[in-house]
């Protein structure tokens, strides 16, 4: 094998998991925001039942 090629297989296992990370990581990072996005919208339904039985 030529040295390019034996470079690239010795990077590719680290570029893999480094994508996956990637990946779980980002896939996190949307969970998050959409969970805060609930629940701001729960707290706000939340008030608006309060001032309306006040």
């Amino acid at each position: 094998m030529s040295l390019a090629v034996q470079i690239l297989a010795g990077l590719l296992p680290s570029v893999g998991v480094g994508f996956l990370f990637f990946i779980v990581i980002r896939s996190l990072v949307q969970a998050d925001r959409r969970e805060r996005l609930a629940l701001t919208k729960l707290d706000d339904a939340a008030r608006a039942g309060q001032g309306e039985d006040s």
